[in-house]
């Protein structure tokens, strides 16, 4: 499980492609050194697992379905990334409950920059549509977020300086996709409730 604070920024720094699955090579200096092979990184909030390390560079497999249903399917040396460990059974839970399992993704549709915050309108898919309430969390590359408007399939979020200089948002322009992850428990709900129809 994940919380969606993102510990670090990562950097692409290869990307090998291999059969059914690429290899991605990532340095993040001051996060990678203690890390254990077999470890849960969300990277830009895709739980990935740590195949190969060595001091603060990791490479991970990337299986093709993750790569045709991510945002990674466009991923290129240089691109830098959101990253956050596993959270720990006696850490704190400082965002939302999250897995890393992308439900899809949504595209970056407009950019408001006020003095001390930037509002992000993302569209977001017919397919996840439902599971997205204003005031509630959505998880967007990783990051746990609070939907601070919506209309329709347009979700605003705004962000603090400290979230645009500790996450990727910082650089985001229209255009860019990102990965969503809606709140699980309302799938769970969903699911129950139309079990029992």
């Amino acid at each position: 499980m994940f919380t969606g604070i993102v510990e670090s920024i990562g950097t692409i720094t290869a990307v090998t492609e291999s059969g059914s699955q690429s290899k991605l090579t990532i340095s993040s200096p001051g996060f990678g050194a203690d890390l254990t092979h077999g470890e849960s990184i969300a990277v830009d909030g895709v739980c990935l697992t740590v195949a190969k390390h060595s001091g603060d560079e990791w490479i991970a497999d990337v299986m093709r379905i993750t790569r045709e249903t991510t945002s990674l399917s466009d991923v290129a040396v240089g691109q830098r990334v959101n990253l956050e460990r596993a959270m720990r059974a006696d850490g704190r839970l400082g965002g939302h409950l999250m897995q890393g399992h992308v439900d899809a993704t949504a595209v970056l549709v407009a950019r408001d920059s006020q003095p001390e915050w930037d509002n992000l309108t993302f569209e977001i898919p017919d397919s996840i549509a439902r599971y997205v309430v204003a005031k509630g969390s959505i998880a967007l590359n990783g990051v746990s977020l609070t939907v601070a408007q919506l209309e329709g399939n347009l979700a605003t979020v705004s962000l603090i300086p400290t979230t645009l200089s500790d996450t990727t948002f910082g650089s985001a322009k229209a255009g860019m996709i990102a990965n969503v992850e809606v709140d699980v428990i309302a799938k769970y709900v969903e699911r129950m409730i139309g079990a029992r129809s």
